[in-house]
């Protein structure tokens, strides 16, 4: 699949741009771009692995033998790759690297078109926590799959991405006095974004996502009906490019940097680093899940069995028996790898006071007594030695007492397999804000973790 797309120079970055910090930070840009919705992450991830040599495996046909190689399969917007190595030893395990391909924002109702006053708008629902005020008074668009009625009558997907078509007005202050004091939103009335002007008759959005549809690599599905569109999964999506900025251009700026960060150091370390992988004691996984953000309990997400039904085939198809295929899983581990929180400058009181995760000093190892992280002290010691390993340094993160902590698949993950699992991921600023902030330095330093996790 090829997209275009850009991280913006301004010059002054150029020097920050050539160092493998900047390219790293340059390369996620492009692939959050061409990565609106769930399912067109995968599209994209699917592609890079195509050219990787990995091979495409159904999970409605029969597995050949996996004796070696290199494979992968989709359920929706949720991917599973694995590298077999031919020299895989017995009861060595797998190593697993969970994320999630979904962001925080909003969802297209059905019976979306709505007309007020001569505007178009789009009827839709909130999709997870995002943070509301974020949303107001961007450039939006529409992405994310559509079924239809292919030209033999049976439905088949296609995937959508508007251009910049919707924007969530804000209200004048001049009609608010107080919204500077206290913007209160309500989640009905305040989030509907409009897209158009005009007569009542002429507007529907279906049209605007039939007109956008592709196929997965990308090439354009023409003269789509709107009355032939099925179904669809819409999301609405930010458009504003990825941008480095600060005084040494070492902050990235974008949307979908919870989760697409860790998705892409998953992607980017198992195509490039294959080779070696081939050579490995162990399975390397990569499971990309979708849905974390509203519960995960979905045949994607990482509470249904998409992962515990792959690795279960798997095993099969290397003809181990039930008892071989428990060992596997005994000998496991996963890494859950997810965004969390740098500590806020202006907002210091809401962080741990000991703990202050900061920028450009490494990962995070994400840590809760109530096991809203799953990492325990065996967990430390490996994460301990997977960046020292790597060269890295790594931080720990430790929620303040007073504000509740979010969590993640990891805790899924060790609950549905007993895997033992840990949980890490690079800070942010901003997290669930429709643009989001990260260090470019700790961008690659948690690829360098997960490469090294999979050399094991």
């Amino acid at each position: 699949m090829t997209h275009s797309s850009h991280v913006p120079s301004t010059g002054s970055d150029d020097a920050a741009r050539a160092t493998p910090e900047g390219r790293f930070a340059g390369q996620l840009g492009e692939f959050v771009t061409a990565s609106p919705s769930s399912y067109h992450a995968v599209a994209t991830a699917a592609a890079e692995l195509d050219a990787a040599g990995f091979t495409r495996l159904d999970e409605t046909q029969t597995w050949p033998e996996l004796s070696a190689g290199r494979w992968y399969t989709v359920r929706d917007g949720a991917l599973i790759t694995w590298v077999l190595p031919s020299g895989a030893a017995p009861g060595a395990g797998y190593r697993v690297l969970g994320v999630h391909t979904d962001s925080p924002g909003f969802k297209l109702k059905p019976r979306p078109t709505t007309v007020s006053h001569r505007w178009y708008q789009a009827g839709v629902e909130i999709y997870g926590g995002p943070l509301l005020n974020s949303w107001l008074d961007r450039d939006l668009r529409f992405a994310g799959r559509l079924v239809v009625r292919g030209v033999d009558g049976a439905p088949r997907e296609v995937l959508t991405a508007t251009g910049p078509v919707a924007r969530i007005p804000q209200l004048a202050v001049h009609l608010d006095r107080t919204a500077n004091e206290a913007l209160t939103l309500d989640k009905q009335r305040h989030t509907q974004p409009v897209w158009g002007v005009g007569d009542a008759q002429d507007a529907d959005v279906l049209a605007v996502l039939a007109a956008a549809a592709s196929d997965a690599d990308g090439s354009a599905v023409d003269g789509l009906d709107p009355a032939d569109v099925l179904g669809y999964d819409i999301c609405v999506a930010d458009t504003q490019a990825p941008e480095l900025i600060g005084a040494q251009s070492t902050l990235l700026a974008s949307g979908r940097l919870d989760n697409l960060t860790s998705v892409f150091a998953g992607l980017r370390s198992m195509t490039e680093h294959a080779d070696e992988l081939d050579a490995a004691r162990h399975v390397s996984v990569f499971a990309a899940f979708d849905h974390e953000e509203v519960g995960s309990a979905t045949r994607s997400g990482a509470a249904g069995p998409f992962l515990e039904d792959i690795l279960e085939r798997i095993g099969a198809a290397r003809g181990h028996s039930r008892d071989e295929h428990l060992r596997e899983i005994a000998g496991s581990v996963c890494l859950s790898s997810d965004a969390g929180h740098l500590v806020h400058p202006n907002y210091q009181g809401h962080h741990d006071p000991v703990n202050t995760p900061e920028p450009g000093l490494g990962p995070l190892l994400k840590i809760n007594a109530k096991q809203r992280y799953t990492t325990d002290a065996v967990g430390a010691a490996l994460w301990a030695g997977i960046c020292e390993d790597a060269g890295i340094g790594y931080q720990e993160f430790v929620s303040n007492n007073t504000v509740p902590c979010g969590s993640t698949i990891g805790p899924i993950t060790a609950t549905r397999l007993g895997i033992r699992t840990l949980d890490v991921g690079v800070g942010l600023l901003s997290m669930h804000s429709a643009r989001e902030l990260v260090h470019t330095g700790d961008l690659l330093a948690l690829n360098a973790a997960v490469t090294s996790f999979w050399r094991g």
